[in-house]
């Protein structure tokens, strides 16, 4: 059975949030339920290990889940939508200039350690991620979020051209329950980053006694702290037992003191599956509860075996860039709308992508604000793609692409690169431009060499880290990239001042004429928006599925 998710407003990051009632605060813990056996374990097939349980540390969706059981945030999503509502903090304000943030904590909270939950654990934790100390605990593999937040550290690393002068400035507790974090400039993502794991809530007490903050190694290979490898304390609805390095499982157990009440089951295990067929087996044979992200070809198979799966909203977008200064031919714009014209996304969304995927417009999907309805969207039209190649001086086959795609990879908004690549490949020649195939494993060669701007045209895409226009628009166009090889400095500052602009109505309307002015300028091609989905067992309910892929399993039910 499947179940297709409705679509979530996105409630931003408002002056002041609600106040969360009792209704919903008992909602953090799981429903009674006749079925249901409150001694049950479930069983999650990971995809692969987990990098760390200090999320400090992090950048990967499963080291994020697997952490979000234990660890919580000040702020976080009404489960299976991209509302904003509060976490550990009842409600949050800026002052009128946007740099001074006053959070209201939740009382009557402890950590799992017993250390009470407070507003000087609260700056305790931001000002140890402000002074990690230089070295590999400020390499981007450590730190990369933090950098996304603040841009630099109390002390920065000598020769580091990337981190500049902290956004972050200070963190004080005006009383037990009242955090005051002040922010050198205003910026749009102050809520929504910290929505991420890696700014979760840990004991100051654990951090301290098991080192968390000494990292070895290098940062392709760290060693981590005891307290990353075995001791993680947060507030969450489980708290950690074991991690069995060899079976690639970790274990945790209900938290029987959560504020938000007591999970749906008694352990948590999460079992590291890197391969999809086995994860597909597992789930089939019973021996896991549910797995993440199944393949579009398997959704069927899935479901005729009695298996349920829930398709979450997209939160994703997969595009084709365009390196201007690779090849001078891609700086004339009526070449960048032929090739816009030339292509037949609805054709390749309906061949390749899974059942509920659509046609992008622009690069951000339509359930942020921002997104704009009235932008030039290139409709498929080959004879027109023609007629702009011949305006630029080009003769059919004249005009030469070189068109990269990945091999070895799957993506959850690019499923099949080789297929989409063939269908866009055809589309073009039809079209009358020669293309020539570049295909290269995913990483390290394919990322590093179109990354650093070596295609003409290459295929990438991004999945939300937090659910804001922000996080789509300011990741490719916010300075001049070596991907892309356009310098527009319109869309640059137009980027930076819709980011430092307090009132959200104003910032809104920015992201919207910002929408509309990169497709008119059009730097790539923006290509789709795909559903993901999660498989569970026929008899687990319970856990609503997140567009953010961050789903917490405390109301998980298992019948027996």
């Amino acid at each position: 059975m499947r179940v297709n998710r409705f679509k979530a407003a996105l409630a931003l990051a408002a002056a002041s949030a609600l106040l969360l009632s009792a209704c919903a605060e008992s909602d953090r813990g799981g429903d009674d339920d006749a079925g249901a056996n409150p001694d049950a374990t479930f069983i999650f097939g990971a995809e692969g290990e987990h990098t760390a349980m200090d999320p400090m540390y992090t950048s990967d969706s499963i080291s994020s889940r697997l952490n979000g059981q234990m660890i919580e945030t000040l702020v976080t999503y009404t489960p299976g939508t991209v509302d904003i509502e509060g976490g550990l903090a009842e409600s949050w304000e800026p002052d009128e200039s946007g740099t001074v943030w006053t959070f209201q904590l939740r009382g009557g909270v402890t950590f799992h350690d017993g250390t009470p939950f407070n507003a000087e654990a609260v700056c305790f934790n931001f000002d140890r991620w402000h002074n990690q100390p230089p070295g590999i605990n400020q390499s981007p593999d450590m730190s990369y979020y933090w950098q996304q937040f603040s841009g630099g550290f109390a002390e920065n690393e000598e020769g580091r051209d990337d981190l500049g002068e902290p956004n972050y400035v200070s963190c004080e507790a005006t009383d037990e329950l009242t955090a005051v974090i002040t922010l050198r400039n205003p910026t749009s993502k102050m809520v929504g980053l910290l929505v991420r794991q890696q700014f979760g809530m840990q004991s100051p007490t654990a951090l301290e006694q098991y080192n968390a903050d000494e990292i070895g190694g290098t940062p392709a290979a760290p060693e981590f702290s005891e307290y990353a490898t075995a001791h993680p304390t947060g507030t969450g609805p489980f708290m950690f037992e074991s991690w069995d390095q060899a079976a690639g499982e970790v274990v945790m157990v209900r938290n029987e003191d959560y504020w938000g009440g007591p999970a749906t089951i008694s352990r948590l295990i999460f079992r590291a599956i890197p391969d999809e067929n086995a994860r597909r087996q597992a789930l089939l044979s019973g021996e896991i509860h549910a797995y993440d992200q199944p393949a579009p070809p398997d959704w069927a198979t899935l479901e005729a075996e009695g298996m349920r799966l829930e398709v979450r909203d997209a939160l994703n977008l997969l595009y084709i860039a365009f390196t201007q200064d690779h090849n001078v031919a891609l700086e004339d714009i009526r070449v960048r709308q032929a090739i816009a014209h030339a292509l037949d996304r609805q054709a390749m969304v309906d061949a390749v992508m899974a059942e509920g995927a659509e046609v992008a417009t622009q690069f951000m999907p339509p359930i942020l604000p921002g997104w704009n309805s009235a932008v030039p969207t290139y409709e498929y039209d080959p004879e027109r793609a023609a007629t702009l190649l011949a305006e630029a001086g080009y003769e059919p086959g004249e005009l030469e692409v070189d068109f990269w795609y990945p091999t070895d990879v799957t993506r959850p908004y690019m499923p099949d690169p080789q297929s989409i690549f063939e269908l866009f490949q055809a589309n073009l020649e039809d079209a009358g431009i020669t293309v020539n195939a570049i295909s290269e494993p995913w990483t390290p060669p394919y990322l590093s060499n179109v990354q650093n701007g070596e295609a003409d045209l290459h295929f990438l895409g991004w999945t939300a880290d937090y659910a804001h226009a922000n996080n789509f628009l300011a990741t490719w166009f916010l300075r001049p990239l070596p991907q892309w090889g356009f310098d527009n400095q319109s869309i640059f500052d137009g980027l930076a001042e819709a980011d430092a602009e307090p009132d959200e109505a104003a910032q809104t309307a920015m992201y919207e004429q910002l929408n509309a002015e990169i497709m008119e300028y059009l730097p790539g091609v923006p290509i789709s928006h795909t559903p993901v989905a999660m498989a569970f067992a026929p008899n687990v309910s319970g856990v609503p599925v997140s567009p953010l892929l961050d789903e917490v399993f405390n109301t998980a039910q298992i019948d027996e």
